[in-house]
């Protein structure tokens, strides 16, 4: 039986379809896949840079709902899939294996929230469905054993990588699985960031689409080091509205600027307070420091959190808010931002080194 649909009127129906992440349509970007019409039969693929198992559904529907605008058209069969690939990263920092791209979670000071940024947007982008790992880089003071709720220690099961460990199935690598809880971290920067390096390199990441790494605060030596010598697809900034704050994250951005990391944006804690009696809205440490900050560097708000003990207890729990309280709107602000970041990082340039050979040159006699 002849096909009353053809390929192009499908593909011409499904432009009509715009990715709600990036307001492009499916088409046009290529990302409509394995094509099969056998009469009133139409089945396709929609193949996404990025995670999105939470959009999955309603994107269907709609794909389905175009499909069905074209005469003849009985039977539709949508399937979406997620193809996470490398990107490009410092021009002369190779990639490391079995990681796709890495995330540098940074700020230029402590205590604005960057550790329990970083959890919450490792578990939110396991959840869209990402193969998802966190390097703890904050040597001085390691949080993300407590707060991913993880304790031991690596086993090495050829006595030179270390596995990582594995909760809410996030894998996470940090010096705190390695010593003693209270023992204090007295090394000098070269020590530090040796030890750094080997957490990073001699660790047996398993197919990773994604690696935050929880950068230590400031400007120094450690943080530099990661800079230079990781290969990192892009940074997310985290600070607070507070004057003090922005003044020293600028620092970090930008450091980021002269090593050639892109910024992939800033998230702002403590944004407001809403006070849980009355419903009063305080701006207790300034209002959209941030957003100005991102103005200002021209680079994305990515979004603000509000000032809440829940965040907090959440995290100090071993239980971040994406995994307390999945379905609330703290969870429902770390999702946005995750997916926002995943897009981003899905339309930058991608990384074609693993598709050349090595040159080597040598003298011939």
């Amino acid at each position: 039986m002849s096909s009353s649909v053809t390929e192009s009127q499908l593909l011409e129906a499904l432009k009509t379809v715009a990715d709600p992440n990036t307001g492009k349509d499916f088409v046009g970007t290529r990302q409509v896949k394995n094509v099969r019409i056998e009469g009133g039969d139409v089945a396709f693929e929609i193949e996404l840079g990025y995670p999105g198992k939470s959009q999955a559904a309603e994107l269907r529907k709609a794909l389905i709902a175009a499909t069905r605008t074209l005469p003849g058209v009985h039977n539709v069969s949508v399937n979406i899939t997620t193809k996470v690939v490398s990107h490009s990263v410092q021009r002369g920092v190779q990639l490391l294996p079995n990681v796709k791209n890495i995330i540098a979670v940074a700020s230029g000071k402590g205590g604005v929230g960057k550790s329990t940024t970083t959890a919450n947007l490792a578990l939110a982008l396991a959840a869209e469905g990402a193969s998802v790992g966190i390097l703890d880089a904050d040597l001085y003071g390691p949080s993300q054993p407590m707060m991913m709720g993880i304790e031991g220690r690596p086993e090495s099961l050829d006595g030179q990588m270390m596995e990582p460990l594995e909760n809410f199935g996030v894998q996470v690598i940090s010096i705190g699985f390695l010593i003693d809880a209270d023992q204090a971290m007295i090394w000098r920067g070269p020590m530090a960031t040796q030890a750094l390096e080997q957490l990073l390199r001699q660790t047996r990441w398993r197919d990773l689409d994604y690696l935050l790494v929880d950068m230590p605060p400031g400007t120094g030596d450690i943080a530099l080091t990661l800079s230079q010598r990781v290969p990192l697809t892009g940074a997310v900034i985290v600070t607070t509205p507070q004057d003090i704050a922005l003044l020293d994250v600028r620092r970090g951005v930008e450091m980021f600027k002269k090593v050639g990391v892109p910024i992939l944006g800033i998230v702002e804690n403590m944004a407001v307070y809403h006070c849980p009696k009355c419903g009063h809205a305080e701006h207790i440490f300034g209002a959209d420091g941030g957003r100005r900050m991102a103005q200002e560097y021209e680079v994305d708000y990515l979004g603000g959190l509000p000032l809440t003990m829940s965040i907090r207890e959440q995290a100090d729990g071993g239980r971040p808010s994406v995994v307390a309280d999945p379905d609330g709107t703290v969870a429902a602000t770390y999702k946005q931002i995750a997916r926002s970041v995943a897009v981003k990082i899905a339309l930058k340039a991608k990384d074609f080194s693993a598709k050349f050979p090595t040159i080597n040159v040598s003298k011939t006699t």
